[in-house]
Parts: structure tokens; C-alpha cells; sequence
């Protein structure tokens, strides 16, 4: 990126009102067939449109094309059966009813390739493609075949690695592995969690980029966020393995979080998209707040390393509160640039 400070989102926006209920995560199609094909389309354009006109430099399809972002990967995948389901608790917060492993996992066909390219000829942006990592995958679903979230997941690792290959072949400039659960299962993740992930990564020459979050807006996820204290040290236990790894850019959450920023010290060295606007609040930042979490994130991070963006996707918000959101990254953004270029 030659841009100093290039803002992106960090996954999901709105979808349009005739696409899917609004401020609903997971909200079935409104549509059908090929008209729900065309539909999803239209609703990736307007997405990149409104990326566009907000000032994002680094663009997405704001996953316009699926309902959820690990399912919709899972449900091109054999070896899942989504009829037969079980209840397990999702990353040690809530319940959920998921499909079942019942046999070896294969990829047969590209996932999200077709739309990737579709993105790709409307801009010429850098564009991000977001896939959700190996662990947060085998913490959606019910291992009825391999018993062993490790195995499992080095699976996942593998067909992903596939799916990004042919990514960055249609031209995506950055692939981004969403990976909540790396704020929950610390010795997995030191253990085999990020060796997973260089699996995932491996032979692409795009760069790669892991978001780690506490998550949507949502009740389970702030129900949970009132238990963990005062100080959110969660990131304490892992990056010091992510700073050595072959991940070129760590995503993570900061405004309104609880997250000490100093823990930004223990992955120097890396890219870092800096979450500057909080996805759990309706509330719009001011370009000035915006601009003075990025401030304190240049304490520990390079000017040249730093990509502001969101705290985690916006699906859940509305569509104008999301755009004015955006808008306000840009700008808080501007000022931190034009801050840094007159002083020097």
C-alpha cells in the first residue's frame, strides 16, 4: 500500500433492505434462484459504491454474498451434513445449533472465487477478501468424524489454502483469515492455531492479514465482554507467537474496547489495522475520536504499518449509522495523515 494510513473495513456492511432483513445477522435471503444471484450482485456493487464515497481506500465486498461468515464458506464444503445438527456452545458463550462432520472434508469447487473477480473488475482499488480461519471454523460445527479439533482444523487449513490461492489469483490484494476464537482457546492457538494459519497462507505472495475480535454487537458477545474485567489481556497471550509468524497484518479491535493499547508493543514489526470505530454502538465517532485512537496506536506501531479500520464487521448496524461510521474513519484518518506529513 503506497498510501499512508489506508482505512478498510473490517468485514461484513449492511445488506440491502430487499436483499436480507436489515440489522439482523444471519437473515435469510429475500430473494430466490437466479434473480438472488443477480440480487447479491447488485448489493456487492452498491457496497463497494458506499466504500467508495466514504473515502475507504482499501476496499471489500462487505460480504454481500453470504449469510454468515464461516457457514456460507462450510456449506460448499463435502463432508459437512447441516441437516443433521447439534448444539454446541460457540466459543464457550452461547449456544448454537450446527451442522455435523460426518465424513473427510474436501473442497470440489471454488467458493468465493467468481466473486472475488466480479469485485475485482468494478475497481482498481487494493482490494481484501475475508475467509474465516481454521479454528473459528471447527468451533461452528459438530466433529462427528475426526474427534479432534486439531485435525480438523489442519483440514480446514488446507482447502482454505486452496480457496486463497485462487483468490489472489483473481486479483485479491489482501486475504484476510477471521479468527475470533484465537481471543478464547490460548493454548490451542499457541499450540497449533497459528501453525494452522501459516498452513492456510502458505505459497501466496498476496499479503495476509488475521482479524482477531471480541465480536459482533450482539447480546452474547457484550453479555460476555461485562465478565472479562476492567483490562482485556486476551491479546497478551498470543501475539507474541503472531509476531513471529509468517501473517504479514494483525487486525484487532481498540476504540471503546478495554484492550490496553500498549499490548500493541508485543507484535511490532507487523501491519496493523487498527479498530478505531466501535461496531457495537450506534453512536457515529467524530473524526477527532477516530483520530485520537490512531493516535495512540502510532505510540507502537509504524506510520507506514498502520491500516485503520473498523473493530469488526457492521452487519448488524443500519445501513446509514454503517456508512456514517465509514465516513468518519476516513476523516479521523485524514487528520492523523496530514498530522504526519507536516511533520516531517
Amino acid at each position: 500500500m503506497k498510501k499512508l494510513l489506508p482505512t478498510s473495513s473490517a468485514g461484513s456492511l449492511p445488506k440491502p433492505l430487499w436483499l436480507a432483513e436489515p440489522e439482523t445477522l444471519w437473515s435469510p435471503w429475500k430473494l430466490e434462484g437466479d434473480t438472488l444471484e443477480r440480487g447479491k450482485r447488485d448489493a456487492l456493487k452498491l457496497a463497494l459504491h458506499e466504500q467508495t464515497m466514504a473515502g475507504i481506500d482499501i476496499v471489500s465486498d462487505g460480504e454481500q454474498s453470504r449469510q454468515h461468515f464461516v457457514t456460507t464458506f462450510i456449506e460448499h464444503l463435502s463432508g459437512v451434513d447441516f441437516k443433521h445438527r447439534k448444539t454446541v456452545t460457540i466459543r464457550n458463550r452461547y449456544d448454537a445449533s450446527v451442522p455435523t462432520v460426518i465424513g473427510p472434508v474436501s473442497r470440489s469447487k471454488p467458493v468465493f472465487v467468481a466473486d472475488a473477480k466480479f469485485l475485482r473488475s468494478q475497481t482498481s482499488k487494493p482490494i481484501k477478501w475475508a475467509l474465516p480461519g481454521p479454528m473459528t471454523m471447527i468451533d461452528t460445527l459438530f466433529d462427528d468424524y475426526y474427534h479432534s479439533r486439531e485435525k480438523l482444523a489442519w483440514e480446514f487449513a488446507k482447502i482454505l489454502n486452496l480457496e486463497a490461492k485462487e483468490l489472489e489469483a483473481a486479483g485479491v490484494d489482501i486475504i484476510q483469515f477471521d479468527e475470533p476464537a484465537f481471543n478464547v482457546f490460548f493454548d490451542e492457538v499457541n499450540n497449533w492455531g497459528i501453525a494452522c494459519l501459516e498452513r492456510a497462507i502458505e505459497g501466496l505472495k498476496c499479503e495476509t492479514a488475521v482479524h482477531i475480535c471480541y465480536g459482533y454487537g450482539i447480546k452474547a458477545n457484550t453479555d460476555w465482554k461485562k465478565t472479562l474485567g476492567s483490562e482485556w489481556r486476551q491479546y497478551e497471550a498470543i501475539f507474541p507467537k503472531l509476531q513471529k509468524s509468517k501473517i504479514d497484518i494483525i487486525s484487532l479491535e481498540c476504540h471503546n474496547s478495554r484492550v490496553p493499547i500498549e499490548l500493541l508493543e508485543l507484535v511490532r514489526g507487523k501491519k496493523v489495522m487498527v479498530g478505531a470505530i466501535d461496531v457495537a454502538t450506534n453512536t457515529i465517532e467524530t473524526p477527532e475520536e477516530v483520530a485520537a485512537t490512531l493516535r495512540q496506536a502510532l505510540h507502537y506501531v509504524d506510520a507506514d504499518k498502520l491500516y485503520p479500520c473498523t473493530n469488526c464487521g457492521m452487519a448488524p448496524l443500519s445501513h446509514d449509522v454503517a456508512i456514517q461510521k465509514l465516513k468518519a474513519l476516513h476523516a479521523g484518518a485524514e487528520l492523523v495523515r496530514q498530522e504526519l506529513t507536516s511533520n516531517h
